[in-house]
């Protein structure tokens, strides 16, 4: 008899997940705020996870009916570049 045969019964581990997923919508007023307890609660332990690979992402989409003035273009598009963002833009 093999040592082995005892193992042919043992139960078998579930997968375990090896990606997480997620997107929220923040609270425009409160971005701060939102953004915070979703980093303490949610990126803290994911983060603390041994070989965790972390990226974080911010999406921003704002909808003017009436259109953006050229003076707030031109602020925010190169507040964006000084920020370092990946991308951004405007669009009629």
């Amino acid at each position: 008899m093999s040592g082995t045969a005892g193992l042919a019964n043992a139960p078998v581990a579930a997968p375990r997940p090896t990606l997480f997923l997620a997107s929220a919508l923040l609270n425009s007023l409160r971005v701060g705020r939102d953004a915070g307890r979703i980093a303490e609660e949610v990126i803290q332990h994911l983060s603390a996870l041994t070989d965790a690979e972390v990226s974080v992402m911010l999406e921003i989409q704002v909808r003017v009916p009436d259109g953006v003035d050229e003076s707030v273009v031109r602020t925010v598009s190169e507040n964006c570049r000084t920020l370092g963002f990946k991308t951004h833009g405007f669009e009629e």
